[in-house]
């Protein structure tokens, strides 16, 4: 296994919305939220991945796609601000991995292209909010955990999940 990172513009996006659209799936059905209930409706995935690539477009957001040979494999994002008081941070979001794949360094690959794509753009500040079962994922990346909400999101059976707020300064 190879795996590249390289980012996905809005045109380049169309072509990769079906591979996104089962990727996000799988992973919100093996507990990753990412701000869906299982199980995710395709049609629904879609209907996400249509207002990313307005983001794109307007250059508010960044989105990264790990790629085996021409298979992308995983994927993560940056929501950057447009605020002027904001333009030296970025928010890692909606990072995932194909199941497959999960544990042989793709999601630190990912985060790692993330804070150098970051600092292409004059960020320093990376902040980001996980569920509290990737603490240990993000701390061994350098994260600082902010504080806890707990209760922050909500499981299709009504659970609720607390939720880990970090942050890094990343080094020029």
């Amino acid at each position: 296994m190879s795996v590249s990172i390289r980012s996905i513009s809005p045109l380049e996006l169309d072509a990769h919305i079906p591979a996104l659209v089962e990727l996000l799936r799988e992973s919100v059905a093996g507990g990753a939220s990412l701000g869906f209930h299982s199980p995710l409706h395709r049609d629904v995935a879609r209907d996400y991945w249509l207002i990313v690539r307005r983001e794109l477009q307007a250059g508010s957001r960044l989105l990264l796609g790990a790629f085996d040979d021409d298979r992308i494999v995983g994927s993560g994002q940056l929501a950057l601000p447009i605020w002027p008081n904001a333009h030296h941070r970025a928010e890692v979001q909606k990072l995932f991995v194909a199941s497959a794949l999960r544990g042989r360094g793709v999601g630190r690959l990912l985060v790692v292209s993330l804070h150098d794509a970051a600092r292409e753009r004059g960020r320093s500040l990376i902040l980001l909010s996980a569920r509290r079962a990737t603490e240990a994922f993000y701390k061994g990346l350098g994260y600082k955990e902010i504080g806890v909400v707990p209760g922050y999101s909500v499981g299709s059976a009504g659970e609720r999940y607390d939720t880990v707020t970090f942050y890094q300064e990343l080094l020029s």
